[in-house]
């Protein structure tokens, strides 16, 4: 056995989900959760509704909030990775408690793994007779890479060992640029307490339209499309999302050219994957009150450019 993560890279947007979680750890050691958010451009009302797949932050403001909690707490990434169980993964974890058993559970995690909070991507192997996680470390930035290794690895850890009544025995060790969590492999087999076929496959639907709409852009394009849905509401200016990435306008519209894309363009798929989403939710929203979310001054401005989206 093998398994290749399908997202081997930690460049993509994440759910704000996984900087609640930070946040509420820091709270825990007296640490305002203003100050965690200091640097990110985002404030502490951004992480209400956190179970929602559509809030999300990029992978720069989430480090940003490691950085801070390094600077002030110290190494701490192990003790940060204590915490997590598969709750705390949303619709990804609840895929993962509803597999038949833990080698089913792995091959969903792997499936899915961009729906995780890892920075640290994990691989897994049977090595002789032990499962061997591993997770390297040299392509993360050098001052956060140890406490990154040591959450996400003791998050593996955590998760594997809640899957089954007793845990699967995985033991976590990190040294240098990698961290390795390793259990017998005739734990694979065992069947999981709350495995179900029907929630398994609900939960991977969701899983699936989360990771193909993140999916579909990369680079700096899909770091623009996170910002610009932070700042929807106020019409997402162009040059406050070129400012919190540290450009000028100008700049901002020349990378983006580079990858064949334009700012406007990217504004129309945010409005439009936000428009389509309330709208599906099956309970009625007031036209004004829709226009408003999306940034628009009037219900007639969002009329008009539903039409140009749809043409």
């Amino acid at each position: 056995m093998r398994l290749e993560p399908a997202s081997p890279d930690w460049r993509h947007p994440r759910a704000v989900a996984g900087v609640v979680v930070l946040v509420r750890y820091a709270a825990g050691r007296g640490l305002a959760p203003a100050t965690c958010l200091a640097g990110t451009g985002l404030a502490v009302a951004d992480l209400a509704d956190a179970a929602d797949p559509d809030r999300e932050v990029t992978a720069d403001q989430e480090l940003r909030v490691v950085r801070t909690l390094r600077r002030e707490l110290g190494e701490v990434g192990r003790a940060v990775g204590a915490t997590y169980d598969a709750g705390v993964f949303g619709a990804f974890g609840y895929a993962v408690q509803s597999s038949r058993t833990v080698l089913e559970a792995m091959t969903t995690a792997a499936l899915f793994i961009d729906l995780s909070y890892a920075f640290a991507v994990p691989r897994a192997e049977v090595v002789g007779d032990r499962v061997v996680v591993e997770q390297h470390g040299a392509g993360l930035p050098r001052d956060v890479r140890r406490f990154l290794l040591e959450r996400d690895g003791e998050a593996v850890r955590q998760v594997l060992d809640g899957l089954v009544p007793g845990g699967v025995g995985a033991e976590l060790r990190v040294e240098g640029d990698r961290a390795t969590v390793a259990f017998d492999a005739d734990q694979l087999d065992r069947p999981l307490p709350d495995r179900s076929a029907e929630a398994l496959e609900a939960a991977a639907t969701l899983c699936r339209d989360v990771v193909d709409r993140r999916r579909a852009r990369t680079g700096l394009a899909s770091d623009v499309r996170v910002l610009v849905a932070q700042r929807l509401r106020d019409g997402a200016p162009m040059p406050e999302v070129a400012a919190s990435l540290g450009w000028t306008e100008r700049t901002l519209r020349r990378r983006l050219a580079a990858e064949g894309v334009s700012y406007r363009e990217l504004l129309d798929e945010v409005r439009s994957s936000v428009a389509s989403a309330l709208t599906a939710r099956g309970a009625t929203l007031p036209l004004d009150d829709l226009a408003a979310r999306l940034g628009y001054s009037s219900a007639s401005a969002y009329l008009h450019a539903r039409a140009r989206w749809t043409a």
